[in-house]
């Protein structure tokens, strides 16, 4: 059996790692760490690699000593140095660990919840003794503040008081992180675990709330104290050695050379958009122009900062409104899968706490207020996926506007003011208010969600469960076809001689693999959002420009509704910036323009249609009420208003029969007496006849 010791790392490092010592000579002292492989320590040594897991601290300290005494050929002396080991093949959940893991060297992976401020931490105190002014000094350990017994001078030997030099004391940068299971490796019902972790030197303030990581150290416990004294309990912490962030954003995927070459032969393929399209949620059957917008939702628009210092937002927000069962979970389960940092939650079960941020006691430190940071935030540069935005309380929902326009969220809690930043994507499905779409009835109404809401997203899409006997026959066979193939996978996998061969399921899962891969299309996107910043061409420019002065020149006459505001002009460039991205074009043509009209036409016929003049009218959303609404309203106050001079009030036969003369129907006299009755316009002076305020 092969011990540790200083000269087996060393002929290691020279071995493995003589390039990247030298790389770190070069960048010393900014960067101290040597990160290792823990397979190629296992490739060295077996007996190594073992011996590393079971006695992690001795382990560890000879790296660290054989790499300070390692002789460099420039004149760099390695001092406070450290080796860090990452990809242990073994991660451990949270939820597993247990009394034969104290002591050894793990690797867990989740979810940071917490983490504290980076302060320093003393390591070697220096004592300056008070009666005769010897410097003793004393190394600190975990836990509690260690002051010297006696004073080290022989003639003194005093016990005390002893003063704390602070300029000739060791201090290390050091901080507390809490780390939750990932949401993913969850059964159902469970509560998501947390183990908090220290970590120091050159691995604080490494990683933010929200950041997804495996983080490999050494499992230490101290013992819980209580009232009564010591509990026979011990906690649990990590003693940090090695953070691998996992989930990066979008800027910190690593792309090699081979991948670049790669994404650029793509970006000149003409079929591009089809590519694209056939990898988000293959699994789900048609759907081409919501995929389409998913993925430009993904590639993103530019934010952009002004010289007056406001900025412009570049994420898109996008709400799919369907009938129950049209796969609209499905498809923001699989949008958070491709965004780097994608959150899902789903409304009925968030409050505004949850979404935004909270202040909360911390138990960590010294009982402070902290700030926690919720869904929107930890979606900071990336997606956050919410379901059933309907079934949200009305004060929860209220929390979105800031972070959906200006996309920072801003606090005034518990003595904390703090602005946050969450410049993310929002993508929300909500289903129709009565379970079910009318198509004779306005959207505004059908979705029961506040107009300010409403128009704050780009794109709105209207699923529509419509039987068809060629679409619903698509539909099946897709279905089943993709239902045969997850049968052949389960029985190969759980029956031995199964008879069912690779092939044969590669084949069968043809039909819901997607065209570029998971991680593929995430290396293209990220390629996109590092490189490629497209400029308007001037005929696309005039392109849109004429679109939208189009559909406003429809409202120029007197009793017309206004079709579309700025904020539809503004979705638009958006999303032709994002449709160059994903032709890797540094321009925005025509092509693109033309595309992005008919995307937002579709959206716009579907969601600001006037059902009874079916002309579009942008109130439908931006007010929650069509114009013709606003008209039939206005003549029937007058209706009531006259019959009162009349009558002193006017009773409800009487009204529905001169606003039947003047066009209206009887049902929607009926509604639209509730409607003012609740706004307060008209009152009820007894059974059945109303005067207006």
């Amino acid at each position: 059996m092969v011990q540790s010791s200083i000269q087996v790392w060393e002929d290691f490092f020279k071995r493995y790692y003589w390039e990247n010592i030298l790389e770190l000579a070069k960048n010393f002292p900014e960067k101290r760490s040597l990160v290792v492989q823990f397979p190629d320590i296992e490739r060295f040594d077996m007996e190594l690699a073992r011996e590393l897991l079971e006695h992690p601290d001795l382990v560890i300290k000879h790296s660290n000593e054989a790499l300070s005494s390692i002789d460099l050929p420039a004149d760099v002396v390695f001092t406070e140095t450290h080796v860090r080991i990452i990809k242990i093949p073994e991660r451990i959940q949270i939820r597993e660990l247990r009394s034969e893991n104290i002591n050894k060297f793990i690797a867990v992976s989740g979810l940071i919840r917490k983490a504290t401020e980076v302060r320093p931490k003393i390591i070697n105190g220096a004592f300056k003794c008070q009666k005769c002014g010897e410097i003793t000094f004393m190394p600190q350990g975990e836990g509690k503040f260690v002051e010297p017994f006696e004073c080290e001078n022989d003639v003194c030997g005093r016990k005390g008081a002893f003063k704390l030099v602070h300029d000739q004391s060791e201090f290390i940068d050091a901080q507390k992180l809490r780390i939750q299971e990932s949401p993913d490796d969850l059964r159902g019902g469970e509560q998501p675990q947390t183990l908090d972790v220290d970590v120091d030197d050159d691995l604080a303030g490494l990683v933010s709330p929200g950041d997804r990581i495996v983080l490999s150290g050494v499992l230490r416990s101290f013992q819980r104290s209580n009232r009564e004294g010591k509990s026979t309990f011990f906690d649990l912490l990590l003693d940090g050695n090695s953070i691998d962030i996992e989930d990066k954003e979008f800027e910190d995927i690593e792309i090699s050379k081979e991948d670049i070459e790669e994404i650029v032969t793509l970006g000149k393929d003409p079929e591009i958009y089809k590519k694209i399209i056939g990898s988000i949620a293959p699994s789900i059957y048609g759907y081409e122009e919501v995929k389409e917008a998913m993925a430009l939702q993904l590639f993103s628009g530019m934010a952009k900062h002004l010289p007056d210092g406001a900025r412009i937002r570049g994420d898109m927000h996008i709400l799919l409104v369907g009938d129950p069962g049209v796969a609209k979970s499905q498809l923001l389960r699989y949008a958070v899968k491709l965004a780097p940092r994608g959150i899902y939650t789903s409304g009925k079960s968030s409050t505004s706490a949850g979404l935004t941020a909270t202040a909360v006691k911390d138990e960590f430190g010294d009982g402070r207020w902290t700030l926690e940071a919720g869904a929107l935030v930890l979606a900071d540069m990336g997606l956050a996926c919410v379901d059933e935005l309907d079934k949200m309380e009305a004060d929860d929902r209220s929390s979105m506007h800031e972070a959906m326009e200006q996309q920072t969220i801003s606090i005034a809690k518990a003595g904390i003011m703090a602005t946050l930043k969450s410049r993310c994507a929002l993508l929300g499905a909500a289903n129709p208010k009565f379970g079910r779409f009318d198509r004779y009835e306005p959207i505004a109404k059908q979705i029961n969600m506040p107009p300010a809401l409403l128009s704050r997203f780009d794109l709105i899409f209207i699923l529509t469960d419509e039987p068809s006997v060629n679409r619903d026959t698509a539909i099946a066979e897709h279905i089943l076809k993709a239902h045969y193939a997850g049968e052949l996978s389960t029985r190969r996998k759980n029956i031995v001689n199964s008879g069912i061969s690779t092939d044969d399921i590669t084949k069968a899962m043809e039909i819901i693999r997607p065209v570029l891969e998971a991680e593929k299309l995430r290396k293209y996107i990220a390629y996109t959002k590092r490189n490629i910043f497209p400029i308007i061409q001037d005929d696309a420019r005039k392109h849109l420009i004429d679109f939208y002065l189009g559909l406003r020149k429809q409202g120029e006459a007197p009793d017309s509704p206004v079709p579309v505001t700025a904020r539809q002009l503004e979705a638009l460039i958006r999303l032709a910036e994002a449709s160059a991205r994903v032709r890797l074009s540094n321009v925005i043509t025509t092509d693109d323009t033309s595309r992005i009209i008919r995307i937002v036409m579709a959206s716009l016929k579907q969601v600001m249609t006037d059902p009874e003049t079916g002309r579009l009218d942008a109130d439908i959303v931006n007010v929650g009420m069509g114009k013709s609404q606003r008209d039939r309203i206005k003549v029937l106050r007058e209706i009531i208003r006259d019959l009162q001079k009349e009558m002193g009030a006017a009773p409800i036969e009487e009204i529905i029969s001169r606003a039947e003369e003047s066009g209206i129907k009887k049902e929607t006299v009926e509604d639209m007496i509730q409607k003012l009755k609740s706004a307060g316009e008209i009152i009820e002076s007894s059974n059945d006849r109303f005067r207006v305020v």
